[in-house]
């Protein structure tokens, strides 16, 4: 009985396991790093901007002042003097051709007022006259058909009720009064995809309508929910993210998981379990990454008590990479810590970032944050 179970491990080793030529080597870049968590990364041209609960930044030998926002070239790894300093934790960035977009708990940014969302100029870091008061916490940014998605846990932008979902015109800056999705639980996250606003989170319900657990999609420019989009998700999602045809989600749950879903109806495509939370996720060429606080990648669906592999399993310790049919790659750069990785950003360059509360990357030390290079 042993030597068969041996047998069907090694079995499911080699259906499971692809070759590391399809994802990023692992190898890290040079790139600031971090005395706090890491929350939120975002592209603009050739900027990389960086939120979170930190204070100062490291790159080249020294030590700067970043109150919680921060910036570096993605061509060099130089720290940028990009610096508006928030008064609190900034839990989700976005950045477009008007500026870049942060949302969180602070109160101020640059020494100007600002109620948990603000604007800032990309080059200078001046606030922009986008202000507004949230009533409760935000948590997600995105940006698409002419308007600022905001998600989280609120009840009010400007007295005006949104329950969880907000959107706000980037042109005039003004809260888009005729948008009016709205979830009966957190948002966690959001993700566009041309026409369509992907979300995420513990909710039950989005716009009344029931079998939308977790997951739906709604008009980007509408707010009318998607009455086609509905997949069957298991626990909590924590990040999306969308490519082509493609939805993907990392969740929690008993164990984590990394989740691909069709975009027009919410068919499940493939699944990946692991041993703990999955809490981030992105894809780059064809690739899934994902990041967490699992240990181990399980070799089938079936986990236990803690997320326990009962099939067997390989290591991935903080991160993972599948291919576009689901196979666990062999792309291991092996992150630290309890908490692990909160955040993933792919650049079209060709590089992934790695945000959290990890302090090294394949052994190396990395505080918070790592550029992980592309393959050749």
């Amino acid at each position: 009985m042993r030597s068969l179970r041996l047998a069907l491990v090694a079995v499911l080793t080699l259906m499971f396991v692809a070759a590391p030529a399809q994802a990023v080597n692992g190898t890290a870049r040079s790139a600031p790093t971090f005395n706090g968590t890491v929350y939120a990364i975002a592209y603009r041209g050739s900027t990389v901007y960086v939120g979170g609960s930190f204070t100062k930044a490291s790159w080249g030998g020294r030590t700067y002042p970043r109150l919680r926002l921060a910036a570096f070239d993605a061509r060099t790894g130089e720290l940028l003097g990009w610096s508006p300093a928030a008064d609190s934790t900034v839990r989700a960035l976005a950045a477009t051709a008007g500026g870049v977009y942060a949302a969180g708990y602070f109160h101020s940014v640059a020494g100007q007022k600002r109620d948990s969302i603000a604007q800032l100029d990309p080059v200078t870091g001046a606030v922009g006259r986008f202000n507004h008061a949230v009533d409760g916490t935000p948590y997600a940014l995105a940006a698409g058909n002419g308007r600022l998605y905001l998600g989280g846990s609120f009840t009010a932008v400007n007295g005006s009720k949104r329950r969880n979902l907000a959107a706000f015109s980037l042109a005039t800056g003004r809260l888009d009064r005729a948008w009016r999705a709205h979830a009966d639980d957190r948002v966690h996250t959001l993700a566009v995809t041309g026409a369509q606003l992907f979300l995420g989170g513990a909710f039950h319900k989005v716009n009344g309508v029931s079998s939308t657990l977790r997951l739906a999609a709604v008009s980007g420019r509408t707010g009318v929910l998607d009455p086609y989009f509905r997949p069957k998700v298991t626990a909590e999602v924590n990040a999306i993210a969308v490519d082509g045809s493609r939805v993907y989600a990392a969740t929690g749950g008993q164990g984590g998981r990394a989740v691909a879903y069709n975009a027009l109806d919410g068919s499940m495509r493939w699944q990946r379990v692991f041993d703990g939370d999955a809490v981030a996720i992105t894809t780059l060429n064809g690739v899934t990454y994902v990041g967490g606080h699992f240990d181990r990648a399980c070799l089938t669906p079936r986990n236990g008590p803690q997320g326990t592999c009962l099939d067997g399993s390989m290591p991935r310790v903080k991160l993972a990479a599948m291919t576009g049919a689901g196979r666990l790659t062999a792309w291991a750069p092996q992150a630290n810590g309890v908490i692990g990785v909160r955040v993933l950003s792919a650049n079209p360059a060709g590089t992934i970032s790695a945000g959290g509360d990890f302090t090294t990357i394949g052994g190396a030390e990395h505080p918070r944050f790592a550029v992980l290079t592309g393959s050749a």
